[in-house]
């Protein structure tokens, strides 16, 4: 990664899905994180890119031009020490070679260019390892996505153990416990209700109810599931600073995005699920977080 406003660079890493809209158009999401830049720690969400594409080489090679919006959340240290997490919306363009094996497994190169107002500008070159979830019919990339499974049950209930991670030098860590009920509205359509409960670091604990829509699609006939949910975060009780002073507003209300893998339908037991479930808090009070989970979950 390479910052043009003052020409320093960093590491970078990304995740990203992708869907075929046809033979020529794919859109995409992905998380990038921009590494650690001096006086700055910055990661963002492209929630919607937009892709043409073509493919080459009887489609094992297919490049690719893509644009769209760029949400970012960056932790700045001032020069008198002070810690601030600033939050944006600026622009991600990309290009892209991808490589299809004659397995499922692909490589891919790519380039980011992001453009944003009063933050960062990047150039950011990446390479990365990838795998199609569904099996295409032939070498290359799958133009459009199977038909939708019916799930088996509409309800699941999760116990969750994680870790909470503040966005703040150090990462002062704790311990985070939630539960979740989820229900399914629609194909591709989830709701989910929860309770998290995050320990206490000596920066913040809270407690809260959590309320998400997910958009969720399945794989490898319905045995792994992955989804992207939005929501508000209604903290009934918080307390912060370096005496836990106690903030009771009746309510902090924060948006909350996160993103789950499950593995589902065993054949031991069809009911149980295992998930993994990543977080990321924004809020306007300097105190975003991180919030890693795994939980075990029944289906019914």
């Amino acid at each position: 990664m390479h910052e043009t406003n003052v020409g320093q660079g960093s590491y970078s890493f990304q995740g990203e899905y992708r869907e075929g809209l046809g033979e020529n158009y794919v859109v995409s999401t992905h998380y990038l994180n921009e590494g650690h830049v001096p006086d700055h720690h910055r990661d963002g969400f492209a929630p919607i890119m937009l892709w043409r594409r073509e493919n080459l080489q009887d489609r094992s090679l297919s490049l690719s031009l893509g644009i769209g919006p760029y949400l970012f959340a960056d932790t700045t240290t001032g020069a008198n020490g002070s810690v601030h997490n600033d939050h944006g919306v600026g622009a991600i363009a990309g290009a892209s070679a991808i490589w299809y094996t004659k397995s499922q497994f692909l490589v891919q190169a790519r380039v980011n260019l992001i453009q944003t107002a009063g933050s960062m500008n990047d150039v950011i070159a990446l390479i990365g390892v990838g795998y199609q979830l569904d099996q295409p019919d032939s070498c290359g990339p799958l133009p459009r996505p199977p038909k939708h499974r019916k799930q088996k049950t509409d309800h699941e209930i999760t116990l969750f153990l994680g870790q909470t991670v503040v966005n703040r030098p150090g990462s002062p860590k704790s311990l985070a416990t939630d539960v979740e009920y989820r229900y399914t509205i629609l194909p591709y359509l989830d709701m989910s209700a929860s309770w998290l409960h995050e320990s206490d670091d000596r920066v913040t604990r809270r407690d809260g109810i959590i309320t998400q829509a997910w958009l969720v699609r399945g794989f490898c006939t319905d045995h792994l599931a992955l989804g992207i949910g939005l929501g508000p975060y209604f903290a009934v009780n918080e307390r912060s600073g370096p005496l836990l002073i106690d903030r009771r507003f009746g309510g902090i209300v924060s948006p909350m995005l996160s993103f789950t893998a499950t593995l589902r339908n065993f054949e031991f037991n069809p009911d149980l699920s295992a998930r993994i479930s990543l977080n990321r808090l924004v809020t306007n009070y300097d105190r975003d977080m991180d919030t890693f989970l795994l939980g075990i979950g029944y289906r019914f």
